[in-house]
């Protein structure tokens, strides 16, 4: 989910920045923090489906003040043509009737949005750009997998709540830290496996032959997000392996390792 483009094309323009203002910070783990935001800009603002996306507009690093940026063409720029800090995750809670919206964020070393969403205070700017595309659940599946690392755990808890309770779901977690663990939302026919990635090991060792050994029982969805290059061995798994229709997979890399910023959305 970046917000430029190697191949030069004109991307549609995305959705007007919201200027909002944190509400609160609550830390859920040592590894996930929930920063609320608000504002009467986000009247208006409509959440239909599951797992979207909005993006975040920080203000630059070591600085309080919110620019906002211009489109040209296939990326967001600031007046002296640098780009912003752009973060795309997943919106949660949204109430429209204190103008409030949810956002959950991993710590981690070096991370532009973790170090903002440690320091967050009431009252510090920032802004949202959204909604992104969500998930389509589909009603006649006959189950559902959902696989991700620490970066999914926000959308896959929004899913578990949403999805048809008399359907069997798989979930498959990886995280860097047993401390990232949480307990997600609650769904009647789910059962879910937490992995721990080993020391040193590149992201999704631990998801990708997770996910890769799972039975499939026909006419099940799997809905898989994180690492960009773990999720593009998984699609070529479901794919080009197992044979899937692509209409019964949703992957989408969420974050490029080794590269500040979104990686690419499918």
């Amino acid at each position: 989910m970046t917000e430029s483009s190697s191949t030069g094309r004109i991307r549609r323009e995305p959705p007007t920045y919201r200027r909002v203002a944190v509400a609160g910070v609550t830390p859920l783990t040592p590894r996930l923090v929930r920063v609320t935001v608000g504002g009467p800009e986000l009247d208006g603002l409509v959440i239909e489906q599951p797992a979207a996306s909005v993006r975040l507009l920080l203000p630059a690093p070591g600085s309080s003040e919110l620019v906002m940026p211009t489109w040209h063409g296939n990326e967001f720029l600031l007046p002296d043509g640098s780009r912003p800090t752009i973060r795309t995750l997943t919106p949660l809670r949204l109430d429209s009737t204190t103008q409030e919206l949810d956002l959950e964020i991993v710590v981690h070393e070096g991370g532009a949005a973790s170090a903002w969403a440690q320091a967050a205070r009431p009252g510090d700017k920032a802004a949202i750009s959204g909604p992104g595309r969500g998930y389509p659940i589909d009603a006649d599946a006959s189950g559902f997998v959902l696989g991700g690392d620490e970066s999914a755990i926000p959308a896959i808890g929004q899913l578990l709540e949403m999805l048809p309770a008399d359907k069997p779901v798989h979930v498959i977690v990886e995280v860097a830290d047993p401390a990232a663990r949480l307990e997600l939302p609650k769904h009647p026919a789910a059962t879910v496996d937490w992995y721990d990635l080993p020391a040193g090991a590149p992201p999704g060792d631990a998801l990708v032959p997770a996910i890769i050994s799972t039975e499939l029982a026909p006419g099940s969805r799997i809905w898989a997000a994180g690492e960009a290059a773990a999720m593009q061995r998984i699609r070529r798994h479901l794919l080009d392996e197992r044979n899937l229709p692509r209409s019964e997979t949703w992957i989408r890399g969420y974050w490029k390792s080794g590269r500040a910023g979104d990686a690419d959305d499918d």
